[in-house]
């Protein structure tokens, strides 16, 4: 079938918007089960650090959050194979898509240089960025391990969670998430205790447990796509080229950079919450944690949005295209308004899974936690409709200009309103969050303007080609 041939039959017979909004979250529905389990792994593994004592908890964890900024960002390049892989499936043209994949795997490596790289020089790194050197040193010790794991989740989790939604595989995702929670935490466990025969390593096991994990998801999310007939011709061997890894390099370093000004954000405000003290800074990560929980769903709906609204512009129809990004950002703005709801309802409720509610030392802690839910409700919603946003934009191939619009909406409004609202003006950690969601708010908006103004200027030169026809 031509690519012509497709265009005509789907504008003959466009998704609905019922169908659109179907068929993103059964797309979208994998992804955010993916999303959580990577999180329970961290929940676990910061659980188990926490039964060997302080020291090990604040080596561990913060080791741990270096490898997972480190590889994240550079995660963001290889969404640029999602978006190509859509949009040759909808162009109809599905021969390219092996040429993709393998220039997609061929990147990870290379992008796993830089990660060995930082993550070998985390002692000297944070020593002079003045950390105590006893704990420098741990933390060294604790990604020296992590490092070899960093090829694997630059390929089972930046690559695979890119190519896999986008050739219609996203549940194979699903349930190596879930599997691979449990294996990580049993080894863990053993690792870190010496439990089940397996040698004892105290911190370090954890680390090693974590590195073992990334890779078995790796191999089998590997093994499941090359074994299984139906995908195989997605994945024929091809010879990587360098101006096809050029190509996915330019469309996902903006990505990356998003990420990072995002990512550094939040470590930022998180630091100034420290130097206002034990409190607030206790506070600002219950809500955090809350508000990091809840994003994990428009998250994956901005990653659906990414395939469905490249699906559609690959195939000649930005009409489609167009309604498919809207009813993603609908779904993500609904979602998050129904947890914002919950926050201003019950946010007492919810700081009290982290602390107990009747012990009087925690009562200004549960006060100022609750507070800044409710900040957070605002926040949930204009956050999930930046993520899903970008993630269409993404469908375009328009990084570029999102990264621009995070830069502008983070670093020039959101953190310096946080400052002042917090330093100057008294407000303390409710004045951060308040910065954090007007530069949230911000970047909503121009990701959603520009989406809309592209999505219509396609159709518009659609319609004229067609006109012109």
């Amino acid at each position: 079938m031509t690519r012509t041939t497709l265009s005509r039959r789907a504008v003959a017979a466009p998704p609905t918007l019922r169908r659109h909004a179907a068929d993103t979250a059964r797309l979208a529905g994998p992804l955010a089960i993916a999303q959580l389990s990577q999180m329970a792994m961290s929940v676990t593994d910061t659980v188990l650090l926490g039964s060997l004592g302080a020291d090990a908890l604040a080596a561990g964890g913060l080791g741990a959050n270096m490898f997972f900024v480190v590889v994240t960002v550079l995660q963001g390049v290889l969404t640029s194979v999602s978006v190509s892989v859509a949009q040759a499936r909808g162009a109809d043209n599905e021969s390219h898509v092996p040429h993709i994949y393998w220039a997609g795997f061929a990147l990870s490596l290379l992008l796993s240089v830089p990660a060995f790289a930082l993550l070998s020089y985390a002692e000297p790194i944070l020593r002079a960025l003045g950390e105590p050197t006893l704990l420098a040193h741990h933390i060294g010790e604790y990604t020296a391990v992590l490092r070899w794991g960093a090829p694997a989740s630059l390929i089972g989790v930046g690559l695979m969670r890119s190519f896999l939604p986008a050739i219609g595989a996203a549940r194979r995702l699903l349930w190596v998430s879930i599997a691979c929670v449990f294996i990580n935490g049993f080894l863990n466990y053993g690792l870190i205790h010496g439990a089940w025969s397996l040698p004892r390593m105290g911190f370090l096991g954890s680390a090693v447990a974590t590195t073992i994990t990334v890779w078995l998801t790796a191999f089998v999310l590997m093994a499941l796509l090359h074994l299984r007939p139906s995908h195989q011709h997605f994945v024929v061997a091809r010879r990587p080229t360098a101006p096809l890894m050029g190509e996915l390099f330019t469309i996902g370093w903006p990505v990356a950079i998003t990420y990072a000004v995002e990512a550094t954000l939040f470590l930022a405000t998180g630091l100034l919450a420290g130097l206002l003290g034990e409190t607030p800074l206790a506070a600002h990560q219950i809500a955090l944690n809350v508000a990091s929980v809840t994003f994990m769903v428009p998250l994956a709906i901005g990653q659906a949005a990414n395939v469905r609204v490249g699906y559609w512009s690959g195939a000649g129809v930005p009409r489609a295209a167009r309604h498919a990004g809207f009813v993603a950002l609908g779904l993500g703005v609904g979602f998050m308004s129904l947890s914002a709801l919950v926050m201003v309802l019950a946010p007492h409720w919810i700081v009290g899974l982290y602390l107990h509610l009747d012990d009087p030392a925690n009562a200004h802690t549960v006060s100022l936690a609750a507070t800044l839910l409710g900040v957070a409700a605002i926040f949930q919603i204009v956050d999930g409709a930046q993520t899903v946003g970008s993630g269409c934009l993404r469908g375009l191939k328009d990084t570029r200009v999102p990264m621009l619009a995070a830069t502008l909406g983070y670093w020039g409004i959101g953190f310096p309103l946080g400052y002042a609202l917090a330093f100057r003006f008294g407000l303390g950690a409710l004045g951060l969050w308040w910065g954090l969601a007007a530069g949230l708010t911000t970047v909503a908006v121009l990701m959603t303007w520009r989406f809309h103004r592209m999505s219509r200027r396609a159709q518009a030169h659609a319609a004229a080609a067609s006109r012109a026809g």
